[in-house]
């Protein structure tokens, strides 16, 4: 390895890095009452960038408005919390919301003179925006029945509500080299997405004690990892210490910080190796670790939709599709009221869903009713469960294509060509490469994009890169692309296209990404495309280009 720089080289070559040495951004709450008096246009760009620790993002166009990511550790509300939640939309944010696929809510149309208001509201119900965004341990994401699931390992909720006690706010470890991304969970299935997290405690059991498996580097973005299998058990009683041995691996190796492109943790395992973390890991924990030789195996993919009977005699879980992660302030409220009317509660799931938890079986009718009629009900294909679209146009600063709004496009499509058989598929819509919806890991992910065309008045037109062979679970990839630049009104066809060759090519038992990996770049395009493979073939033979740059 490089020799570590110095503080004073990573201060010329990093901004944000000086950014925070000037004026730490937890601070810029005590500036408030000045920044609202100032008016939003005199607002330094540094101070937007120090908002982000309280969970702020500019609302595309920048005229004042923010995005207000609210944290869940694990997705857990209580009715009041949900309902909190939903009146501050009412009031503050348009009466919108939408579910995130790291199980927090978010509210758009913020403005700062809001904040002295808001603020206040969730801390009294026990929930903060604090390190929702910036450099911070982000919220900490889990199996959503954590503690009430009856095929779980063990209960792993005291120590989700202790590490989100602990970082959330920690000044410490809020400024780290990036955001960094935590989970734990011991459920059976590994419902959580270890394989895409930085640090993923995988619940596990070794000589009749419960621990956890470890696997470090995980992320999405433009540099797509699967996390790496650590090959260590660590009992429940030393988590805590472990992940901070971690995050101090990291944070204070001065490599990473040099750099915001190369600065997330999955880079440190890139260049260290699982070995050589295990190694930095042990050099800060003072000793070495438990031997794992081999990761938990899981009991397959699940969504926890649905009606599930739980651990507790006589209890319920029901999961009920949000789809397309879109809520409103008055439904979040009146689904509050349902589950507190049975002694409920209430938990976010990453495939921006919800399930109403602790429900009697004598109010398992009415509870299901009751959703339906707020407008969630159960009886729907379930596409509308499993697919997710990012936040996207119009309000996302990076977006460059409608992914909302398109995924409804294609689901409705899929749902009135196949119906249920379309069940099971993954269809996630990203409007740019930061991959919130997670395009690189789904049976068919649609990343935004443009046509090299223009419009008539010289407008970009929009377009989509579809990527093929991700997936999660035990088998967890990185997709890749393989048509790229579909027209914006073509992307329904291609994905129907796709399917129905699944539908009907397809081996016993194989799900989608078993169907792409039997087949060549080439003959995935020409389904994809609807044309001729010697077209593809030829295509690619005299340009001298990668099959999965051929444009749709």
């Amino acid at each position: 390895m490089p020799e570590a720089p110095s503080w004073d080289l990573v201060l010329r070559r990093n901004s944000i890095e000086r950014l925070k040495r000037e004026k730490f951004p937890f601070e810029v709450l005590d500036d408030l009452p000045r920044l609202i008096e100032r008016g939003y246009e005199d607002i330094s760009e540094d101070d937007i960038v120090r908002l982000q620790w309280y969970g702020l993002y500019h609302d595309r166009p920048k005229i004042g408005y923010f995005m207000m990511r609210v944290k869940i550790p694990s997705g857990m509300l209580t009715p009041h919390q949900l309902r909190t939640i939903g009146q501050l939309s009412q009031r503050f944010g348009r009466n919108e919301g939408e579910l995130s696929t790291r199980q927090n809510v978010q509210l758009h149309w913020i403005k700062l003179e809001h904040l002295p208001e808001i603020l206040p509201i969730l801390n009294a119900a026990g929930i903060s925006t604090l390190g929702g965004c910036g450099d911070c341990v982000r919220n900490i994401t889990g199996c959503p029945v954590a503690g009430i699931d009856a095929e779980e390992i063990f209960d792993c909720t005291p120590l989700i509500a202790e590490a989100a006690r602990f970082f959330y706010g920690n000044r410490e470890y809020s400024d780290l080299p990036r955001k960094h991304k935590i989970t734990i969970a011991t459920c059976a299935h590994q419902c959580n997405a270890p394989a895409i997290n930085c640090i993923a405690l995988v619940g596990t059991v070794k000589d009749g004690r419960h621990g956890y498996a470890v696997r470090l580097g995980g992320g999405l973005s433009t540099v797509p990892r699967i996390s790496r299998h650590l090959g260590v058990f660590v009992p429940e009683e030393d988590a805590m210490e472990v992940l901070r041995a971690t995050l101090d691996a990291w944070r204070t190796n001065l490599q990473y910080r040099l750099s915001r492109v190369k600065a997330r943790l999955k880079f440190m395992v890139d260049d260290f190796g699982a070995e050589g973390m295990r190694a930095e890991v042990e050099k800060f924990l003072g000793r070495r670790l438990e031997d794992l030789p081999e990761p938990p195996v899981s009991l397959g993919l699940t969504d926890h939709l649905g009606i599930n009977r739980q651990k507790q005699d006589g209890l319920y879980y029901i999961g009920f599709p949000a789809y397309l992660g879109i809520v409103t302030g008055e439904k979040l409220c009146r689904i509050a009221d349902v589950a507190e009317s049975v002694g409920g509660d209430i938990r976010l799931t990453r495939q921006q869903n919800f399930i109403v938890a602790n429900v009697p079986e004598a109010e398992v009718e009415r509870v299901v009713q009751d959703i339906g009629e707020i407008g969630f009900p159960l009886a729907v294909n379930r596409l509308r469960g499993t697919s997710q679209g990012c936040t996207g146009s119009p309000l996302c600063n990076y977006a460059v294509a409608e992914t909302k709004v398109k995924l409804d496009e294609i689901v409705q499509h899929l749902e009135a060509t196949f119906g249920e058989d379309a069940e099971g598929i993954i269809v996630n819509v990203d409007g740019c490469p930061h991959a919130c919806a997670h395009h690189w890991t789904a049976d068919i992910g649609l990343q935004g994009s443009t046509l090299r065309e223009r419009g008539g008045a010289g407008e970009k037109l929009e377009a989509y890169e579809i990527y093929l062979r991700g997936s999660l679970g035990d088998d967890a990839t990185i997709g890749r692309p393989i048509v790229r630049r579909v027209p914006s009104e073509q992307a329904k066809y291609h994905v129907e296209r796709l399917i129905r060759a699944y539908l009907s090519e397809r081996e016993p038992g194989d799900r989608f990404k078993q169907f792409a990996d039997h087949k060549s770049d080439e003959e995935l395009i020409a389904i994809a495309t609807a044309r001729p493979l010697e077209d593809i073939m030829r295509e690619n033979t005299k340009r001298g280009r990668s099959p999965a740059l051929v444009d749709g």
